[in-house]
Order: structure tokens, then sequence, then C-alpha cells
């Protein structure tokens, strides 16, 4: 073998165990195995989409006393789904108020017409620019949803999301929307010293205005906030209502409920939806089994 031989043959060999290094690029799953999808990560480093076998079959007629909040990402959703202009959404505000399932309702609602979801862990959103390319040139409309989201400083996914929402050279795909959910309104933690003005140190931020308006900015980026509040007690109590309804509870069984259901929510210092639906199962499960 020639000098050139055994160098090619060794360059080959180099260039083999370098690409078992890369990652591999994302491949497409079977669009017809669903309308939700998990972006996932192999311990090899390859990440994919995956098929979610059971989605929420949660409806927006299953939602209460969350009206105009509803309408607002109804519209919205339509309007992407239409293939008219259509804004990334921000929803903000207590727990369990019903806006994970809003997203989803949705999701249900307009799946017939096209719309689809990738749901993405806080974790994986630096790899956000590859979502979007893997689903730029299909049919089908995609909503990013992005859950109880928030960031400490330094973290790498913050970037890239307010990148993806609007900062990046190439225009963002027409069929991807951002839909994410927060209990704080700014997705950055905000500290007393970021008010301190002119109060520095030797050590001080010399244009503290500018630190302030990094930290609200990706909160900026949604073209839509829906802020979402704490039940009264009678809101509440319609929604279980609902919930021990849809159970197959009565109306004289539903009414009984009223005193346990207020119980059970002050023992777990909240009203919200997500105590409603936890108590109607728990209450309906107890009802005693009627023989058919």
């Amino acid at each position: 073998m020639t000098p050139l031989e055994q160098f090619l043959v060794r360059a080959e060999a180099l260039l083999q165990r370098v690409e078992a290094m890369l990652p591999l690029a994302p491949r497409e799953p079977d669009w017809k195995l669903g309308y939700a999808y998990r972006w996932r990560k192999r311990s090899g480093g390859a990440s994919y989409l995956q098929a979610v076998a059971h989605a929420s079959q949660i409806a927006l007629s299953d939602l209460h006393n969350i009206a105009p909040q509803k309408l607002q990402i109804e519209r919205n959703t339509r309007q992407f789904v239409d293939g008219r202009p259509a804004n990334n959404v921000l929803l903000t505000g207590a727990r369990g108020t019903g806006k994970s399932s809003l997203i989803k309702a949705c999701l249900n609602q307009f799946a017939p017409d096209g719309l689809r979801l990738i749901e993405v862990d806080k974790a994986d959103l630096a790899e956000l620019p590859d979502i979007v390319d893997l689903v730029a040139g299909r049919p089908e409309r995609f909503i990013i949803f992005c859950d109880d989201l928030s960031f400490e400083e330094g973290e790498s996914g913050y970037k890239a999301l307010k990148v993806a929402l609007d900062g990046s050279i190439s225009a963002q795909s027409d069929n991807v929307l951002i839909y994410a959910t927060s209990n704080r309104r700014h997705l950055l933690p905000e500290r007393m010293s970021d008010n301190s003005g002119y109060q520095h140190g030797e050590d001080g931020d010399l244009h503290p205005g500018e630190t302030v308006e990094e930290k609200i900015s990706l909160s900026e980026r949604f073209g839509l906030w829906l802020s979402f509040y704490p039940f009264k007690q009678d809101d509440y109590l319609d929604i279980v209502g609902h919930w021990l309804a849809s159970f197959g509870c009565g109306a004289a069984q539903i009414a009984a409920a009223r005193a346990d259901a207020l119980r059970w929510a002050l023992q777990r210092g909240s009203r919200s939806g997500r105590v409603a639906w936890q108590f109607a199962k728990d209450y309906a499960g107890k009802m005693p089994h009627e023989p058919s």
C-alpha cells in the first residue's frame, strides 16, 4: 500500500469516528400516529418527536369561569389554523386555574382542522431551531407548548426562546406558534437590587434600567398575554358541580357535596379548577356503586 493509500485509509477511519460523535439530525415521526407530540432526547444525544399515545381529551366546554381568556385564545388559534395572522401566547397567573388545560382543549378543538401540538421541556428549549426546521415544510399548523415556564439567570433556554419568538435573522415559520404557561408574568426573577436605581456599589451595573428591560423583554415578545386569577367560592363550587356531573352524580348528590368541597379546598389552601377536579374524583370515587 502506497503512503497516499495509507493516508486515505486513516482519513476515512478518522471521519467515521468523528461522524459517530456528532448528533444525528432529528427524524420526522409518523404523523399519522396522533396530533400531540413530545420532544425527547435519547441517551446518545439524538433528539426526536415522540407521539403521545393518550392525549388529554379535555374540551373547551369543560373549562368554566375563564370565559374572556377562553374567547381570546380560541380566536387566536382559529386565526392561526385558518392561515391568518396570529400571535404567540403567554398564559400567566394563579396555579390550577386552567392555563395548561386551555391549550390542550384548543388542540382538541382544532386538531380536525390540522392543528398539532409539540410539548417541549424547558431544558430542551435550546433545540427550538431544530424543531422549527423539522416542521417548517409540513402542511399542518404546529403549536410549540412550554408548560410552567420560568428561568433562572444564565439558563441557555432563555436566549433560545427569545430568539425563536422574535429575534432571529431568519423569518418565523408561518406554521408555528409558541404557547407558554407560567405562574409569574416576568419569566426571569426580579430582585430588589434591580430597583436600586443609581445606588451603585463599586461593582454595580452602570445601566440598571437596561438590566430591568432585559428581564421583561422575553414576556413582551409574546403578542398575546392572558392572565388568570384565583376563583371565588361560587366559581369553585360551579366547577366542582361540573366535574361531579361528568362522573354521573345527580343534582342532589352535587348539592350534598358542597360542604365537603369547601373543606377540601380549605385543606389544600386553594380554590382552583385543579383542586375542584381532584375533589370530584375523590368524592365520586367513594360514592356507593349502583348495580346495573
